[in-house]
């Protein structure tokens, strides 16, 4: 197995991630229109890291909205993460393509917040759905102070914007009670379970519907 930290450096250096990429949106639309037919995971949304790079794509928006139409997946049940780095160049282009695939339903969510050098004025302006929390203040947030802050400062900041917030990288009891405590929405890590094939997750869905 190769981790996506050694693969998805080298796949935006050769220009691979743009058919990776797109693989990945239409896997995840395929998924979506199957979980609609099933009860038990009609309800759930899958989210998708969209790198730099496909994003700026010319043709990004008609590609997204020609794969739901295509597979027939729920628009709503669809979310897709941008990283901050992808602020830094083109904003206005940024929120133009946000915007337009946001009036057809898709939700967003800004990955690794606080780890790069956004503008809070840009913050403001973008369409989003969700911030999310990195996992690098998540981890010690127990054991140092300035982590536990910025979580803290984080979750007040994304309630004010009407932004939901979600923390990656929960792994122990202690830290999503913190996180309840400080009114955290929502929560990804070992703690609810690691990364697993497709049947797996189902099965377990299946188990506590039961």
């Amino acid at each position: 197995m190769v981790p996506p930290n050694e693969f998805i450096t080298l796949a935006e250096d050769t220009g691979l991630i743009l058919p990776l990429g797109n693989w990945v949106l239409e896997t995840a639309c395929h998924q979506l229109t199957q979980w609609a037919q099933n009860p038990s995971t009609a309800h759930m949304t899958l989210a998708v890291n969209v790198s730099a790079r496909q994003f700026r794509q010319q043709d990004f928006v008609s590609y997204v909205l020609d794969l739901i139409q295509y597979t027939g997946a729920n628009p709503r049940r669809l979310k897709l993460e941008l990283t901050e780095s992808m602020l830094v160049k083109d904003v206005e282009d940024t929120i133009a393509k946000m915007t337009a695939l946001k009036v057809e339903g898709i939700g967003f969510s800004l990955d690794d917040f606080g780890t790069g050098y956004s503008s809070l004025s840009y913050l403001k302006r973008l369409p989003l759905d969700q911030l999310k929390i990195d996992q690098s203040f998540v981890r010690d947030l127990m054991t140092d102070p300035n982590d536990a802050a910025i979580a803290r400062t984080v979750i007040a900041l994304g309630h004010s914007l009407g932004l939901n917030v979600i923390a990656e990288g929960v792994e122990t009891a202690e830290q999503r009670r913190f996180l309840a405590e400080q009114g955290c929405d929502a929560y990804q890590g070992y703690l609810f379970g690691r990364p697993m094939p497709i049947a797996d997750l189902e099965q377990r869905l299946e188990s506590k519907m039961l």
